[in-house]
């Protein structure tokens, strides 16, 4: 039975009517049992009842009467089951008829809350009436209201008569009675005392209930049409900002229920649907016991509870016994559903159940764990051992896993060669192992690509392809240069290896993921597979000089006779010679260059000088950008080669022996210490406060400890082994031998306070037992940070890939006019050059330096144009932007420009959101460790790393906040007044002057001086800037601007860089939303969120049809925000807050036209982008869908 997949467009989420519920309904559950404990076999309408949900068995009925497939469709007349396939059991639900009409527990409780937006009652009372702790007004008789009005008011002629009584309280009395029934209306909670106040007089006049049935009854006498008309009036006569907000949101709710055919009180339950039994399964244990789902003990407690109601009800037992019933029903309801906040089911005296919100929720929720993180068959994993005779696209497998991994070719193969006749025997050939299976396997593997993933995957370099090679070990071997990129080392690391089976995915593999297809990253487009660690060294000593070196000064006639001489050892690799010939003509070089040179492409010119780490780096860039990919990978491949042989040949090693202490040290030790004596001897005679003591004592420790670093570089000799390794950048830094032969210095106690107490010894001397106990607690800590703060990292990577998942290339141009200015100042404070910022964008207008044009508008600025106007004199360039780009639902590759990671105009198709989020997020990890905040100088309290960029992304208040102006004046004068400084800004309107004061911290710093003339938006003090102040002030350029400048600031001080085209991808987000501020001629709601996309496809619709276009606002919102502001339902519902997305959306009746990534995962369907672009659902819908589309909340 092949299941065809139904092509369809979007998916709408709905409140379900009791109607609908029987429609997918197979029967009713009646009975709370199971599986019968004596046969094994689920009971009659029970809760797996094999009558309602299907058979246990293929084609066979219960009683067995009916077997095999030719009965297909046959319900047995003696048991009632239908004979089909037991997969059936997955998919058929079940219902249970309630007693008793039950609130649904999210349109309650979840805020806000819909069932209280329905009533216009506040929660807690609604949840008052729900647990029959007060009633609510169901109908009420006018004419009866007015005959007791009347009655009233001729009780209280009568007894003004009286004069025993008193006549304030008399007329108070009656006016208080008169409002009280007035007041009432369908809908009204009353409290019990105010009920029976009201019942024993005019008990004849309402009509209360109490409970899911009391509300059900107010809901179905709702008119929408009416509320709707209500609601846009009251609209009208209210001024109040709150009040308007709480109308609006009536409004839509009501119109969502109106366009949608939604009835109110299909939020209270008459038919509770029970799930198929195979998604809440029971699983016999050894010793006759079973391991059930929660899910079972709750829909049991329900049946039970429902089951004793009816009885009570048919046996007319007392209201109190039916009330306290009915709650508890509720309650158990409740508790299946969501228990929320109310007290949790506990099974016994152990853990609470697990709900059906529960299942959803979270990290081991249905969304994220089961449909967004599917596992994999095909797929193995073991630890990762370095293959220096690799090429940079091999990978070494090991061979009993390549042929588990294979298995289904190699079973063909055996069968195609005859040497097996079917499946079950070939699998036995195959675990015998005999050489002929080797054979095949060595055929199946060879033009196949593997993936390689080491976890955790922060970028798309996480996973890369690659030619399997099979080995005998049981390591996976991988290429040294690859490392970088999977940030892998062979400490035990591991990593798992996956097979793309069919040709599609074997050609994306060879074409997209080779990891010679993956030269750059495509966070900066710098190289990422490039020579590190031995091979560095090896360059190192092949093209470094030695001025004494054997045969030094010696002339050759060409490099073939120089490479003579050396292999017959009569001159050194490294000895200063001249060459004739090319490539060196004649210029003073050494045979390691001659060597090394011959690698090089043979039009790159000759390199002449000692290759350190750095310049190995830029000369991979710069082959992969002159010569593409292809050439760079057997530049890589040779290189290693060569740096293996060569760092074996020097014999560069590194012993204890080799670190020898300064002679220095003493001395300057025994200076510092006199200094600390004397500043110890200005504090007792009270000269210095304490902090003062502390923080000159850490100055002169921080000074001895700088000098000594200085000497311990010094006291090596060029060609010291410890020299060498650390001078070409293969290992370590300076500050290593420096704690090892110097001192190791300040150290940092718990707090992250530098203790004042320094380490005078060296590692190689040894810590004293004080030195040793202080040193710990830095080490703890960083081990500890290291821990906590990664988790941290990774969520926010999973929120900027939340909130950009849909953004893809959707076009070639969109033919904007508009675009963003790139201002050289912008960098210029963190040495962020104008080249790095402009290179792969492209040319708003045309760019010239001088009168001569670099760059035409509209094409792409390539490194030597980025640099020429680098050097120019240029303040601003005008660039195309994704912040400012057309295209809708994503970005058109104009304005995106080159695709950093490939060195090429983007593609359509290419998924720049989650490129870009990657990007920002992957060196999250290293700005961990970097939270330090100025240290310990008051009002200077600015956050750094991580923090700071969260802050940002989240627009949230920053702590040392800056002040900005929001006037127009000049300053006046700045004075102290207590802690405080006061800026005074004189403002002139017209002809009246006023003086506006900001109060400011006395510490912090003032940005401006008296006469200044400062606009609105103006920063006055140090500090971060309020991102919604300066949008609101500056308005949006100014506001990306400093996001832009801040967050490279960051990660420039970290030394990461990231091109500016991945944080604007996430601003465009962060502006992508817009409020409606008049609806014009659409169906959208003033005051409502709307996706921009959305709002200008609606508005060209609009046009179109000559009706007027709505207006709004553009709204700046964090990430996390927008991601659950989005336009469908199934994203924000699988990032956070589940039950509340999809009670809004079920509300609204909203449908998600699955255009981001995430949902088309959650659907199983290839996702919309790169080839399957174009089979895409359309962004052009059906009117009548897009009139419903168009009623959603953005």
């Amino acid at each position: 039975m092949e299941r065809e997949t139904i092509n369809f467009k979007g998916l709408k989420i709905g409140i379900a009517s009791p109607e609908e519920v029987m429609q997918w309904s197979h029967g009713e559950v009646i009975k709370p049992e199971t599986i019968n404990y004596r046969t094994q076999r689920p009971e009659k309408d029970g809760l797996f009842s094999e009558r309602i949900f299907g058979p246990t068995k293929d084609w066979e009925c219960y009683c067995g009467k009916y077997r095999k497939i030719r009965y297909k469709g046959v319900v047995c007349d003696k048991c009632g089951v239908e004979v089909t396939r037991s997969s059936v059991r997955r998919e058929r639900m079940g219902h249970i008829k309630l007693a008793a009409p039950v609130v649904h527990t999210w349109f309650l409780r979840s805020l806000p809350s819909r069932i209280g937006m329905a009533l216009n009652e506040s929660l807690s009372k609604l949840e008052r009436v729900t647990y029959y702790a007060a009633f609510i007004v169901i109908s009420i008789d006018e004419e009866k209201r007015k005959t007791a009005l009347l009655e009233i008011e001729r009780e209280f002629k009568i007894k003004s008569k009286d004069e025993s009584i008193e006549a304030g309280e008399l007329k108070t009395a009656a006016i208080a009675t008169k409002d009280a029934l007035r007041d009432l209306h369908p809908g009204k909670v009353l409290e019990e005392r105010e009920f029976i106040s009201l019942a024993k007089r005019f008990g004849n006049v309402f009509t209360v209930g109490a409970g899911g049935e009391g509300i059900r009854k107010v809901l179905e006498s709702v008119d929408l049409e009416k509320e709707i008309t209500a609601i846009e009036k009251s609209l009208k006569e209210t001024d109040d900002d709150m009040e308007t907000k709480k109308i609006l949101r009536r409004l839509k709710f009501f119109k969502s229920m109106s366009i949608n055919g939604t009835r109110p009180e299909w939020m209270i339950m008459t038919v509770l649907p029970v799930l198929p039994p195979d998604l809440r399964p029971m699983v016999p244990l050894d010793g006759g016991r079973y391991a059930t789902s929660d899910l079972n003990d709750l829909y049991r407690r329900v049946i039970n509870r429902n089951n004793r109601l009816k009885k009570l009800l048919e046996l007319g037992a007392p209201d109190v016994i039916i009330v306290n019933e009915k709650r508890m029903l509720q309650e158990a309801i409740d508790s299946l559903i969501d228990p929320g906040t109310r007290v949790t089911t506990k099974v016994g005296t152990k853990r609470a159940l697990r709900s059906l919100a529960e299942m959803l929720k979270g990290k081991q929720g249905r969304f994220r764990q089961n449909l967004l993180g599917k596992r994999v068959d095909y797929s193995g994993r073991s630890v990762i051992v370095v293959g220096p005779e690799l090429k940079l696209d091999e990978c070494g497998l090991p061979k009993t896993m390549a042929l588990e991994l294979f298995r289904p070719f190699v079973i063909s193969e055996v069968m195609k060669r005859g040497l097996a006749y079917n499946i079950r025997n070939s699998n036995r050939l195959i675990d015998q192992a005999p050489p002929e299976v080797w054979e095949i396997l060595e055929e199946v593997i060879k033009d196949r690509k593997v993936l390689l993933n080491r976890a955790p995957t922060l970028h798309r370099l996480g996973i890369q392809a690659f030619k399997p090679i099979l080995i005998e070990d049981l390591a996976i071997r991988i290429p040294p240069f690859v490392c970088t990129g999977f940030n892998a080392d062979f400490d035990g690391d591991q990593m798992a290896v996956h097979l793309p089976l069919s040709e599609e995915a074997q050609e994306e593999a060879t074409n997209l993921m080779l990891s010679t297809k993956n030269l750059l990253k495509p966070a900066s487009g710098e190289a990422i597979a490039y020579p590190t660690q031995d091979v560095v060294l090896g360059s190192y000593y092949l093209t470094k000089l030695k001025a004494d070196g054997l045969g030094a000064g010696k002339i050759f006639s060409g490099p073939e006779e120089a490479e003579m001489a050396y292999h017959n050892g009569y001159i050194a690799i490294n000895a200063p010679i001249k060459v004739y010939g090319e490539p060196a003509k004649g210029v003073e070089t050494t045979c390691g260059r001659l060597i090394f040179n011959q690698i090089l492409p043979q039009d790159y010119g000759f390199i002449n000088e000692t290759l350190n780490k750095r310049a190995l780096t830029k000369l991979t860039g710069s082959i992969i950008d002159k010569y593409g990919q292809e050439r760079a990978k057997v530049f890589l491949d040779d290189i290693k080669s060569l740096g293996f042989r060569y760092a074996s040949r020097s014999g560069i090693s590194w012993a204890i022996s080799d670190l020898v202490a300064p002679d220095e040290k003493p001395a300057i030790l025994k200076e510092a210490e006199g200094k600390v004596d004397l500043v110890d001897e200005q504090y007792l005679s009270g000269l210095l406060t304490d902090s003062e003591k502390k923080a000159r004592i850490i100055s002169i420790w921080t000074e001895a400890i700088e000098k000594v670093a200085k000497i311990v570089p010094q006291s090596f000799a060029e060609g010291n082994s410890v020299y060498m390794v650390i001078d070409s950048g293969a290992r370590g830094s300076w500050g290593q031998p420096v704690q090892m032969m110097g001192m190791k210095g300040l150290v940092i106690n718990p707090k992250g306070d530098i203790i004042s107490l320094p380490i005078k010894s060296s590692l190689k001397e040894g810590y004293t037992a004080l030195e040793y106990f202080i040193s710990t607690h830095g080490s703890r800590k960083g081990m500890t940070d290291t821990a906590l703060k990664t988790a941290e990292a990774g969520y926010l990577t999973r929120r900027l890939i939340d909130a950009v998942q849909d953004i893809v290339v959707k076009e070639e141009d969109c033919k904007t006019k508009a675009g963003i200015n790139i201002y050289r100042n912008d960098g210029s404070e963190f040495d962020h050059k104008l080249a790095d910022r402009l290179f792969s964008r492209t040319a708003l207008e045309d760019i010239k330096v001088g009168r001569k044009v670099v760059v035409k508008a509209g094409e792409v600025i390539n490194e030597a144009a980025a640099r020429e106007i680098d050097k120019s004199n240029l303040e601003s360039v005008a660039v195309r932007s994704a912040i400012t780009c057309k295209t809708l639902y994503g970005v058109c590759s104009t304005c995106y420009g080159l695709d950093l990671g490939r060195n090429k105009p983007v593609a359509v198709g290419e998924a720049v959101g989650i490129v870009a989020a990657q990007s920002i997020g992957e060196p999250g990890t290293q700005l961990v460790l970097r939270t330090r905040h100025s240290g310990g100088v008051a009002g200077k309290d600015i956050t750094m790393g991580l923090p700071r960029v969260e802050e940002l992304f989240e627009i949230r208040t920053p702590k040392g906040k800056a002040i900005l102006s929001d006037v127009e004046g000049t300053v006046e004068k700045i004075g102290d007044k207590g802690l405080l400084k006061i800026i005074s800004i004189k403002v002139i309107s017209g002809k009246k002057t006023k003086i506006v004061e900001y109060s400011a911290m006395r510490s912090s710093n003032i940005l401006v001086s008296v006469g200044d003339k400062v606009q609105p938006g103006d920063q006055l003090s140090e500090g971060s800037i309020d991102l919604r102040e300066l949008f609101e002030y500056k308005g949006k350029e100014e506001t990306y601007r400093y996001l832009v400048k801040e967050l490279q600031r960051i990660y420039l001080s970290e030394g990461v860089s990231i091109n500016n085209k991945h944080i604007e991808i996430i601003i465009k987000q962060m502006f992508g939303r817009v409020k409606i501020v008049q609806s014009g001629g659409t169906d959208f709601i003033a005051g409502e969120m709307i996706d921009k996309s959305k709002f200008y496809e609606v508005n060209r619709d609009m046009k179109e049809l000559s009706r007027e276009p709505a207006k709004g606002e553009e709204l700046l919102l964090g990430v996390a925000k927008s991601a659950l502001a989005g336009d469908g339902w199934l994203s924000p519902a699988s990032f956070q807050e589940t039950a509340r997305v999809l009670v809004k959306a079920a509300s609204e009746g909203r449908v998600d036209y699955l255009r981001g990534l995430k949902e088309n995962v959650i659907i199983g369907r290839l996702l919309p982008i790169g080839k399957n672009m174009k089979t895409a659902p359309e962004i052009e819908l059906e009117v009548e869908s897009e009139e419903k589309e168009e009623k959603k909340e953005g």
